[in-house]
């Protein structure tokens, strides 16, 4: 076939970037580079030279003809074959994606001769199916996403994902193939910026300072770890040899959201967060950037500085809370091509926030503001910066190196702190007495001080060593993570809560008392102080070979091992693991099986471990004062606030209620043997997918495959108050690994004492049974296909179905059932009630379906639509008891841990005449579907030389605010219901509009 008439092929084929979930390989870890390989004539030069920056490489084809140019900056360039020192061929543009392999095939000719496995992108070529994979991953570029209704965050661009989910908990979050919301880790140019305190969120960046993303779900190469959920890796943008600059203002007034429903119970009481409906806020965000040469050919820079402003409104019955931030962001690239063989890369930006909000009175009948009754401060964020160096050696060897520090805060206050203690009611408090028009407290913000703040340091080298058919890659890399938090309540330190009594049978408190027949309502006052500074040290190194066994099977086989070590702020150990404790083989192939990379059958299998968090470290090693008292209520009385000078009302304390309850309480331990397991091991995931890709035509493609994810431990804080052969364990909390063999230290026998965990470590009050902990276990299988219609410059389609199973008796080191998120603190263990019931967890959604589409109506017009659809999570109930055992399994608390499948039904007074019923997980039914549409249309200014465009997007066009959550609480006491069991505690956020207005110049 002549070569022109080759090109005029290609060029009819078109891409996305991104065809279907699993096209792109990991060619380092946290990598923000790509790279390009194929075949060609033996002994030909393969020249690929970037169109924005000059860089060149060029690499000699094998004895074989296979070649290989690693570690290029994302972005395009233009592949040149040459054959002793002549050019062969035409130029070939090529794209290079983040994390991945672009196959280029030439033919002895110079010109492509893999037309059925690319497509052209204008005149970029870009992989269909990469044969050179064999992870799941999703890349979006900004391109894409500008076509279509996705919100500025990298959250919003994760869950375009198949088995990217929304936590429906409270406290937020994503979840990723089943795990918890506390198991994943984002990445910014190689840079970790991942919460090391609870594992939960990660830094802001503005949408604006990205280029692309990559969204891992699995299937990770050896140089990954330290995560059993998913990867968001992004990489910014970087300067050019052209100076270009732009402008963007983004606009979501407070007109543009729709109000959310006020929520009622059954018994048309309010829910307990109060009203919604006047709730809200305006979003204002600008930025200006600006890219180009310092020196040209050698030295870039891209820098953007943005201004946000927000005031989010939280307004109730009888007050109102004002928050305004005004806050900017300011973030740089400098990228010094010493030479094309040496690239030195200097990332810096800071995400530093900070909000005052301002409560008042507040009439709901009259719609008025009145006085000023408190002020509240909030800080986050912090300065970041990474430095990398990638040399290329020779031809065949390539080394990185990366050193960076990520920085992260979270700290509260008010002016009310020193005077004003937290007050709050029960929902069975309000069962019995209505609304009260003076404020409860004079607190403005009823939250703690808290105060912490988070340092990363991380470094890694990572090599490439290409041997024959071989492709060694092997490196080490260290992350030290130090938090220093403290957290108090304000006032006189302890939080006064108030509850009903609805039933004269329902008298027993936790401490054992009961509360005096003729008194209505009580008081717990809790007292709370944690906090201290800790580090974790954590280090790993791998191996990797991938082999390609023949032309078109690649054989991807490696091994991880990590190591950590845990401190407190004296330096002593904490907890620690060795290499030899932490090791994760990972196996993978990908197998061209038609040789021409447009059909692929792929799979992997591996272990992944998941260190603890600077969050366990903390509670135990600077210790924990969580103490309540219990006292009925004598009424209220009127004070006045010592800053306004308005009145409040507080509790009038009455006779305290049995002694103080001090099962919460950690002291700082001074010998940690008691404290942590001396053979504590850690958590690990192994994984299995198997997966099918195939190019159908130049236009769709489509893809399915199966993942089986399992996890059989945990880590976590266990009630332990019977030991056979050591009397002091008479009720303590030591972090172990329930339901496995455990080893502690015996202070009355000054010897360790070894027991197994499943049998022995928990004594029932008054049948004295000694029994242990179920072995966690977690399952996840699913089942994706997907769908994909390119890009060609007029429209594009992806659609993909997931059938999913997630079960077990642990979500992971969080608990969404009882929104309890001190990760790796949620009282699972507590007592063995809590994992005794294996079935559907929190995060089974069984269905999910998503639709992405983009179409151009012409050249001023073009519109985008996102769809998903999700079924419900499972309803399960929580008890307070379980057969023989007179201690509470948990409490009637709606955050807390805690809780047993047991529900009792006759004779509830007392243990040994109780009835109880046991119930499985999820078997109460299930919540409603969810949807969520939205729709976009950009209008781009018909003028050459004026890049003006303005986007409209509008999220949850359908305006359904279904619920996503529940009250799982059962039971208040043996037999005593919960008023709202099974009632909503969270719903989908109303529809909002979004105008973002860009011109770049």
């Amino acid at each position: 076939m002549p070569r022109h008439t080759k090109f005029r092929r290609a060029a009819l084929w078109v891409a996305l970037g991104a065809c279907i979930a699993a096209t792109s390989p990991a060619v380092f870890a946290q990598s923000a580079t790509g790279a390009v390989a194929g075949r060609a004539t033996a002994g030909d030069q393969i020249t690929v030279t970037s169109a924005d920056t000059g860089l060149t490489r060029t690499i000699s084809a094998g004895s074989e003809g296979a070649y290989r140019l690693a570690q290029l900056p994302v972005g395009d360039y233009t592949l040149v074959v040459s054959r002793n020192g002549q050019p062969v061929g035409a130029p070939i543009r090529v794209n290079v994606g983040l994390g991945g392999t672009t196959t280029v095939n030439v033919g002895g000719d110079g010109a492509l001769v893999n037309l059925d496995a690319v497509q052209v992108v204008g005149s970029r070529v870009i992989n269909r199916v990469d044969v050179r994979s064999t992870e799941s991953a999703t890349n979006i570029r900004r391109e894409e996403l500008a076509r279509l209704p996705v919100d500025q965050s990298l959250a919003s661009v994760a869950l375009l994902a198949p088995g990217v989910v929304a936590s429906g908990a409270t406290f937020g979050g994503l979840t990723f193939g089943g795990s918890s919301v506390a198991e994943n880790a984002a990445y910014i140019n190689g840079l970790n910026v991942t919460d090391p305190y609870r594992r939960q969120g990660f830094s802001s960046v503005p949408f604006g300072f990205y280029e692309e993303f990559q969204v891992k779900t699995g299937g990770y190469s050896a140089e990954f770890g330290r995560t059993t959920g998913g990867v968001i890796n992004a990489v910014t943008r970087s300067g050019t040899n052209e100076f270009k600059s732009g402008a963007q203002v983004t606009m979501e007034p407070r007109a543009w959201t729709w109000d959310r429903k006020d929520q009622f119970h059954s018994d048309g009481t309010i829910d307990e967060r109060d009203r919604r409906s006047r709730d809200g806020a305006s979003l204002y965000k600008a930025n200006v950037w600006a890219s180009g040469p310092i020196i040209r050919d050698r030295l870039f820079f891209f820098a953007m500085y943005e201004k946000r402003e927000s005031n989010p409104r939280d307004i109730d019955t009888v007050e109102a809370w004002y928050t305004d931030s005004s806050n900017d962001f300011w973030g740089a690239k400098l990228d010094w091509q010493i030479n094309d063989d040496h690239l030195l890369e200097l990332l810096a930006f800071s995400d530093k926030s900070d909000s005052a909000t301002n409560a008042y009175e507040y009439g709901w009948d009259t719609t008025g503001l009145g006085a000023k009754t408190g002020e509240s401060h909030a800080g986050s964020g912090g300065d970041n910066w990474s430095v990398t160096y990638t040399g290329h050696f020779s031809d065949t060897f390539v080394a990185k190196a990366m050193y960076g520090v990520n920085e992260r805060s979270a700290t509260a206050g008010s002016p009310w702190d020193p005077s004003c203690s937290i007050v709050g009611r029960d929902s069975s408090y309000d069962a019995l007495f209505p609304p009260v028009s003076v404020r409860e407290g004079c607190h403005p913000s009823n939250s703690s001080i808290s105060n912490r703040f988070d340092k990363r340091e991380a470094a890694r080298l990572d090599f490439e060593w290409t041997l024959g058919n071989h492709l060694l890659r092997f490196g080490f890399d260290q992350e030290v993570m130090d938090s220093t938090s403290s957290r108090v309540y304000p006032g006189d330190g302890r939080s006064y809560t108030v509850l009903g009594i609805e039933d004269e049978d329902d008298r027993d408190l936790p401490n054992g008392a009961r509360v005096p027949d003729g008194a209505m309502a009580y008081v717990d006052a809790r007292h709370y102080i944690t906090g201290a500074p800790v580090t974790t040290e954590a280090h790993a190194v791998y191996i990797e070979d991938n082999w390609n066994v023949t032309p078109d099977l690649l054989l991807n086989l490696g091994v991880r091992a990590d190591k950590f070590h845990n401190k407190l702020a004296s330096g002593a150990t904490f907890a620690r693991a060795d290499f030899g404790d932490m090791i994760s083989p990972r196996l993978g192939f990908s197998w061209d099986m038609r040789g021409d990379g447009t059909t692929k059958l792929f799979g992997n299998a591996g272990r992944y471990y998941i260190p603890i968090t600077n969050k366990l470290t903390d509670y135990f090693g600077g210790g924990t004062t969580d103490e309540h008292t219990y006292y009925v209520l004598e009424g209220w009385d009127q004070r006045t606030d010592p800053v306004t000078g308005t009145p409040y009302l507080f509790p009038v304390i009455g006779e305290q209620l049995g002694p103080v309850n001090t099962d919460g309480n950690a002291p700082a331990p001074t010998d940690m043997r008691t404290a942590v397991a001396n053979n504590l091991k850690q958590v690990f995931q192994d994984e299995f997918i198997l997966g099918f890709q195939q190019a159908l035509n130049p236009a769709w493609s489509w893809g399915v495959n199966a993942t089986y994810r399992e996890v059989t431990r945990a880590v976590e804080d266990a009630r332990i108050n019977h030991v056979d052969g050591c009397p002091w364990y008479s009720g303590d909390w030591p972090i172990i690994n329930p339901g496995e063999t455990t080893t502690l230290w015996c202070p009355d026998t000054q010897d360790w004492v070894t027991f197994d965990s499943s049998r022995d470590g928990y004594i029932a009050l008054g049948s004295n049974l000694v029994m242990g902990y179920k072995k966690p276990k977690r399952t996840y299988k699913a089942l994706e296909f997907q769908l994909d219609r390119a890009w060609n410059d007029k429209w594009a389609f992806n659609a993909s179905y997931l059938w999913s199973k997630s079960e077990g008796n642990i979500e992971g080191p969080v608990n969404s059932d009882t929104g309890y998120n001190d990760t790796n603190l949620v009282q699972y263990y507590d007592h063995p009630a809590v994992n005794e019931r294996y079935g559907v967890l929190f995060n089974d959604f069984r269905h999910q379906v998503k639709l992405r589409g983009s179409f151009k109506l012409n050249e001023m017009w073009s519109f985008g639509a996102t769809f998903s659809a999700r079924s419900g999570g499972p309803i399960t109930a929580f008890g307070v008891r379980w057969p023989d055992d007179n201690r509470s399994a948990g409490g009637p608390g709606e955050y807390s841990g805690g809780g047993s499948g047991w529900l009792c039904v006759s004779g509830c007074s007392d243990w040994t005449t109780r009835e109880l019923v046991y119930t499985e997980r999820g078997a109460f039914g299930r919540m409603p579907w969810v949807y969520d549409l939205g729709a976009s249309a950009t209008w781009t200014l018909p003028v050459d030389g004026i890049d003006l465009k303005a986007r409209l997007s509008v999220y949850n066009l359908l305006n359904r605010q279904t619920v996503i959550n529940v009250h799982s609480r059962y039971e208040s006491t043996p037999g005593n219901e919960m008023p709202y069991f099974g009632e909503g505690t969270v719903w989908q956020s109303p529809r909002y509009a979004q105008l973002v207005v860009t011109w770049n110049f």
